[in-house]
């Protein structure tokens, strides 16, 4: 089996890639470097635990179709063709021929499930008990910034903003934002700034920018009461300098 894998930044690059958690960005890359020639991975869970990340991202993985399930409990990658070259002298055939058969290989080299019920999500990452295609499309939720995952439970996509594009902010906290600060966007490029030289990394980017709003509130307000003293001062000393 080769040893090396290939990562194609069309995918990888991509808004629907890059709007994924960090985890479950992770979790791809490492499943991908696993997998064998043709893109199968026999032990997700494994390495799902490995990482410690959680069921909710190979649920996302699927939900976004960059995995595609088997019943079996094998997955594989979607665009793995895409990413990936093996030259046939060097490429061994995937041990799980029964699911390689209900693979279909699309003219941009994508893998596309075939003869199966690709309605609703297989193998234990289904999405409570219903499928995926109901009144709101899981890839319409996708889109507008949030998914449900599991039950009761909802990840909401955080998109890039900055001249860095390291401000991560829900749709949700970019509105926040806008209503609470008139000057939203030179908040968002001081971060962006601060972030790309310092290399600092913060959990809430939203409660980040509050928090140094607060905390210039609170300098202005000193240099306010600092300049009345002084004001005072000098009219005590009849409007002459010291």
């Amino acid at each position: 089996m080769a040893e090396r894998r290939m990562f194609a930044k069309t995918i990888i690059d991509s808004d629907a890639f890059l709007d994924m958690p960090l985890t479950t960005q992770a979790l791809y890359f490492h499943l991908s470097m696993r997998a064998d020639d043709e893109g199968f991975i026999n032990n997700p869970k494994k390495i799902q635990r490995m990482l410690g990340c959680t069921d909710d991202d190979s649920r996302l993985l699927i939900a976004k179709q960059f995995l595609l399930p088997f019943d079996s409990g094998v997955l594989v990658v979607k665009h793995w063709r895409i990413h990936n070259y093996i030259q046939r002298d060097r490429s061994k055939d995937t041990m799980y021929q029964n699911e390689r058969k209900m693979l279909l290989v699309n003219p941009d080299k994508s893998y596309e499930l075939t003869n199966v019920d690709t309605d609703c999500i297989q193998n234990g990452y289904k999405m409570d008990t219903s499928c995926i295609q109901e009144t709101e499309t899981l890839d319409t939720q996708v889109r507008l910034g949030k998914v449900r995952l599991g039950k009761d439970r909802e990840i909401y996509m955080r998109h890039q903003y900055g001249a860095y594009k390291n401000v991560l902010l829900t749709d949700d906290e970019y509105e926040k934002l806008k209503k609470e600060f008139a000057d939203y966007e030179q908040r968002i490029e001081r971060l962006s700034e601060y972030m790309a030289s310092t290399g600092k990394t913060y959990k809430s980017h939203l409660a980040t920018i509050r928090s140094w709003a607060r905390r210039d509130k609170k300098a202005a307000g000193a240099e306010t009461l600092k300049a009345v003293d002084e004001l005072a001062d000098f009219i005590e000393r009849g409007g002459k300098d010291a």
